[in-house]
């Protein structure tokens, strides 16, 4: 049963790509009902983790077995595991659901299905991985599907565009992910998780040295470079700029990316790994600062955005700064609880979205629509109420958990604490402010857009309003219902699989926190919808209009409109600097030079040359003696520090070769 969970998906993979193409129509039917059957799966393992009070580990078959690495192909099931594949599993069927209807006019449609479940597959071996390296597979698998179902539509340069820039930005953040393996490996000896967890301590006390007089051990630089690489995959601040480009593919494709898959990657890791970022206090503070930041930075962006999928893309790099800063509070509980709610409520949100884009033939841009309420009065109440929930308003699932984490935040009486707090308030007010904005200029003002798209916007077909009815009933309950299982001050769901330093457990000062600052979050929150729904249903956007006469005004629309030019510094400073010194001074110089003129390439055209064939002349001698120095040299090199016998393969050739020269030259 375990294993069909994992194994339902992939079976999609290949049932749509090969075997489905001859059934045609009976093969999306089939590749939703096998993710109907690891969601029950999923239901069934929950049921028994609950009234059993156990979690599994299923050790597949050896993998990789060498002298000093052993690793095989195993999978646990404890409480983190158990409650992602339920997540993963449910948003992906109502995704694979909303598909079919969405998606059934395009001829590809079980190639697009079959991409969804391999996306699915390979969230379900990161998730449930027991060592590192197979997590990686599932880490990088993700990466893969992004990449092909960004890019389905091929034909579409900008879907191009933002499928390599997915793929290039995700690499930055892989990059540190291996460094830290290396790390792992050097100290631990090992890439299991429990040998790892259970080893950290010991490593915390040993191996200290100096950078400034500031004392790193090596569980700190581990786990820095673990942050780096989950800031790739989860959006933030520096390795965001992919979210909003990632906007190019389908709807259903930005709803499983957003909601279950991809950018909660990042975080689970981190959660996964809090045995060991709960022995570094310098790499908890780096969380809280940057969790922090990019939360009020991406909030701040989403105000003047036009775009409608991009503004909800923007809510969700802000909530993730949530969920990151959580984490750095050592409330890890609290973080995997935001999200769990924050995937049912973001579904319902870009699901809302494509079924208005869907009404409304594919026009985003919310300065052409309005008036939608009176052509789309179902779709527009359920899109207002997932707005609402995003705001945080009382009562309903965003508010038990992102009012608890700013709740954590103060409560942890330190500098960056508090740092993280108000700025948490001030990106509430700034998501309560555009998302009224969103509702007003798609609902609540008048038709701005072309008379014959607003005349012929009309409600979605039932496959597309199930998926939104569902997600919409439980954004409104989930948090209410699983809030004691996740966060209650007496709950033991969590186990093992979560490790929280006493001294970092600050729950219990959340229920001694004053009034007044648990309800400003609400405050605030409640500022941002007035002054909203002030400027663009009350006034009718004519205090902006006036606004456009002053210079400051100006500067900060732009500023905010141009996503703080992230975008204009990396294209500009960054990546056209580097491809321009990779390609002048290092490929030209280093590769096509030194490489090619000394290296294997260069002796085999000397000796073929025509020069040397009919009469060695003096000139060629200079070029091919450097060249067997330098490749003798080099390959010296790599048998005196790396010890590889085989080495002496190319060695023998080489004094072959200069065997043959020497009788050459006294011929």
């Amino acid at each position: 049963m375990l294993f069909s969970i994992i194994l339902f998906p992939l079976l999609n993979f290949f049932w749509g790509n090969f075997i489905g193409r001859f059934l045609s129509l009976g093969t999306k039917y089939i590749i939703c009902i096998n993710i109907l059957l690891s969601f029950i799966l999923s239901c069934d393992l929950l049921k028994n983790t609950i009234t059993s009070d156990i979690s599994y580990k299923l050790i597949l078959t050896p993998w990789i077995t060498t002298d000093i690495l052993i690793i095989n192909w195993g999978f646990l099931f404890d409480s983190i595991t158990i409650i992602m594949l339920l997540v993963v599993n449910f948003i992906s069927l109502l995704v694979h659901l909303y598909s079919l209807e969405y998606m059934k006019m395009d001829p590809n449609i079980n190639k697009f299905l079959s991409y969804l479940s391999l996306f699915t597959f390979f969230m379900l071996i990161l998730v449930t991985a027991d060592n590192f390296i197979q997590m990686f597979v599932g880490w990088e698998g993700v990466g893969l599907s992004s990449y092909l179902l960004i890019n389905f539509w091929s034909t579409r340069i900008q879907a191009n565009k933002a499928s390599i820039k997915a793929m290039v930005v995700n690499r930055i953040g892989d990059f540190f992910i291996l460094l830290s393996f290396f790390l792992i490996f050097i100290f631990f000896n090992s890439f299991d998780y429990d040998i790892v967890f259970s080893q950290a301590s010991i490593y915390k006390l040993n191996n200290l040295y100096q950078i400034d007089d500031l004392p790193i051990t090596n569980i700190d630089l581990i786990c820095l470079l673990l942050l780096f690489g989950a800031m790739g995959k989860s959006a933030q601040l520096g390795l965001h700029i992919w979210l909003p480009d990632a906007m190019e593919g389908p709807t259903p494709v930005s709803a499983l990316i957003h909601a279950a898959t991809m950018v909660t990657a990042g975080i689970f890791l981190i959660i996964r790994c809090s045995f060991l970022f709960e022995l570094s206090n310098i790499t908890l503070n780096t969380i809280i600062i940057i969790g922090s930041i990019t939360a009020f930075f991406a909030a701040s962006v989403g105000i003047f955005q036009n775009d409608m999928k991009k503004i909800i893309a923007y809510s969700t790099c802000s909530q993730l700064g949530y969920m990151l800063f959580s984490c750095g509070l050592s409330c890890y509980n609290v973080a995997m609880f935001h999200l769990t709610n924050h995937a049912f409520f973001k579904a319902l949100l870009f699901l809302g979205a494509g079924a208005i884009i869907h009404a409304v033939s594919d026009e985003q841009d919310i300065r052409k629509l309005g008036g939608l309420s009176y052509k789309l009065p179902f779709t527009s109440a359920i899109f207002i109420l997932g707005s609402i929930i995003l705001c945080g308003f009382p009562f309903l699932s965003g508010f038990y958990s992102k009012d608890l984490i700013l709740e954590c935040a103060y409560s942890k009486y330190t500098t960056f604490s508090h740092f993280a707090y108000f700025l948490g308030i001030f990106a509430a007010f700034c998501t309560s402010f555009y998302s009224i904005r969103l509702i007003s200029l798609l609902f609540l003002t008048k038709t701005r857009g072309s008379k014959n798209i607003i005349m012929n916007a009309h409600e979605p077909e039932k496959l597309i309003l199930i998926p939104l009815i569902i997600l919409t009933i439980l954004s409104i309950f989930i948090g209410y219902f699983i809030k004691d299982l996740f966060v209650g001050l007496n709950t033991d769901f969590w186990k093992n699989s979560i490790y929280i330093n006493p001294n970092n457990y600050i729950l219990v000062d959340v229920e001694f926190l004053t009034s007044f600052f648990k309800l400003l979050p609400s405050i605030f929150s409640l500022l941002g919808v007035l002054l909203s729904y002030y400027i663009y249903v009350k006034n009718k956007g004519i205090f902006l209009l006036n606004l456009r006469k002053n210079k400051y005004y100006v500067y900060l629309y732009t500023f905010l409109n141009k996503k703080w030019y992230f975008d204009r510094i990396s294209n500009q400073i960054f990546s056209q600097n580097i491809l321009t010194i990779s390609f002048k001074k290092l490929y030209l110089n280093i590769d096509r030079g030194v490489l090619e003129t000394f290296g294997p390439y260069g002796l085999i055209q000397i000796l073929n040359s025509k020069n040397y064939t009919n009469k060695f002349e003096k000139k060629s001698i200079y070029i091919l003696i450097p060249q067997m120095f330098f490749i003798f040299l080099f390959f010296l090199i790599i048998y005196f520090f790396l010890n590889i016998n085989l080495i002496n393969i190319y060695l023998d050739t080489l004094f072959f070769l200069l065997i043959i020269l020497f009788l050459d030259l006294i011929n």
